[in-house]
């Protein structure tokens, strides 16, 4: 009798960690198509310069020093601010303060802003637009 318990015990557990790991690949996939489509679709010479800023959740001031460091320790001619949906204000705020505060005789302006919307499907499986800005800066 007990070996009957241990054994089903043992059957429930495997198939707990199977349906865990097809939840974990499942998550693991959409996160993958999640990063594909959030990619910018510009032409590949710009991604490859390593110019490019993606604004996220991080501090504030992280993306500032990246943009200034960009243009000074690097040598950057261009650099390009990108951000979606709620982290647009950020990426606006982040050039401002980078171009007024810590590259004023720099002379930094900006060449260009692209704007656009990228659809993907949430985990729920439902299409859902975001808002998208590319704000290009540009050393004189």
């Amino acid at each position: 009798m007990q070996e009957e318990t241990e054994k089903q015990e043992n059957k429930e557990e495997q198939e707990t960690k199977q349906k865990t790991g097809q939840i974990n690949q499942k998550e693991d996939a959409s996160k993958k198509q999640f990063e594909e489509k959030s990619k910018p679709s510009e032409n590949k010479e710009i991604l490859d310069k390593d110019n490019t800023i993606f604004v996220g959740i991080k501090p504030f001031m992280n993306y500032v020093t990246g943009v200034v460091m960009q243009f000074k320790n690097k040598g950057q001619k261009e650099v390009i601010v990108s951000a979606r949906g709620k982290f647009i204000s950020k990426a606006v705020d982040i050039v401002e303060v980078a171009r007024r505060t810590f590259l004023k005789e720099e002379n930094i302006k900006v060449k260009d802003i692209k704007i656009s919307s990228e659809e993907f499907e949430n985990r729920e499986g439902k299409r859902i637009h975001v808002s998208a800005i590319e704000i290009h800066l540009e050393k004189e």
